[in-house]
């Protein structure tokens, strides 16, 4: 009896290590952006092979940056911002008419940059504002190759409303989409004095773990413990305690009036967070659900609909 007990126990033993191993392996991955150089291009003659693949699944898959390529615009002026961890975030401001009602700043999801919001902000600009467009760290064109997935990256949203704010504008208005959401959250919480005019959130996660439990999920495989452990190890990564990242509990930090918007087929953001998020806000608020949208641009998918919700919150 006691030898099938120690043995029992070897083996949890054995199998807990190797989770953890795994788990900390995806955290890795999920938060480091490989130089877009180091890529290799898979030929449809070389598909992976079952071991590449079976890799993949138990170590994760390498992401790599996606570098912006800069668009015919006279008016495009390259921002360059730096960290308190020296880090350089690279934005575009692209001032519309002189007489400009404000200026949005807009904020891209998890793997992305800020080429992918092109769309978004011509569409702002139509309506009479400037624009200025950031990479968050380890995105498009700025530094680094690791992301907190919107923790640090609340500083960022900070350092390009600064930025704006040098330029005597007033009419300041976050717009964030996914991870760029859930950071505008993060830095309403951690700088007071960031006080924007409006905001626009668009299918943020309400916590970390959740956010992680998404990511998961659509991989076809139960959430948990995996997305826990995941959350674990990653905030262990980048020295942080990522449980505490919860842009559900930082809405009760935002009093501005904020636009909350979600697809109701996202894989990723399920409608009690998106409900849980919209309850906390205390000041005036909306929430518009899209009945064709998933986790993506909801300006490109339903796009007369974004306008006109978009716009009639701006000019209220």
């Amino acid at each position: 009896m006691r030898r099938l007990v120690s043995y029992l126990f070897r083996v949890i033993l054995a199998l807990f290590v190797i989770v953890n191993v795994i788990t900390a392996f995806h955290a890795y991955k999920f938060t480091h952006f490989y130089d877009a150089d180091q890529s290799v291009i898979i030929q449809p003659q070389n598909k992976k092979g079952g071991l590449e693949i079976t890799k993949d699944v138990l170590l994760g898959f390498k992401a790599y940056k996606r570098p912006d390529n800069i668009i015919s615009d006279s008016a495009l002026q390259i921002v360059n911002l730096k960290t308190t961890d020296n880090v350089n975030i690279e934005g575009w401001y692209i001032p519309t008419a002189p007489a400009a009602k404000g200026t949005v700043i807009l904020f891209h999801g998890h793997g992305s940059h800020k080429q992918a919001v092109l769309n978004e902000a011509a569409a702002f600009r139509k309506m009479g504002y400037h624009t200025l467009l950031i990479d968050f760290r380890a995105h498009g064109n700025s530094g680094g190759n690791t992301c907190t997935i919107g923790y640090k990256e609340g500083e960022e949203v900070k350092l390009a409303y600064d930025y704006i704010k040098q330029k005597k504008e007033g009419n300041i208005i976050l717009w964030g989409i996914s991870m760029g959401a859930a950071a505008i959250t993060s830095s309403i919480h951690s700088y007071p004095e960031l006080t924007p005019a409006k905001i626009i959130l668009e299918m943020p996660y309400s916590t970390l773990l959740e956010a992680a439990e998404g990511r998961i999920r659509i991989m076809g495989i139960p959430a948990e413990p995996l997305a826990a452990l995941v959350t674990f190890w990653g905030g262990v990564e980048h020295g942080f305690w990522a449980f505490n990242m919860k842009p559900e509990l930082y809405a009760k930090d935002i009093t501005e009036p904020v636009l909350l918007q979600w697809g109701v087929n996202d894989p990723r953001v399920s409608a009690t967070e998106i409900n849980g998020i919209y309850k906390n806000l205390p000041g005036p608020k909306k929430l518009v659900v899209y009945q064709n949208s998933k986790h993506e641009s909801l300006c490109k998918n339903e796009h007369a609909k974004w306008k006109t919700e978009v716009q009639n919150f701006l000019n209220q």
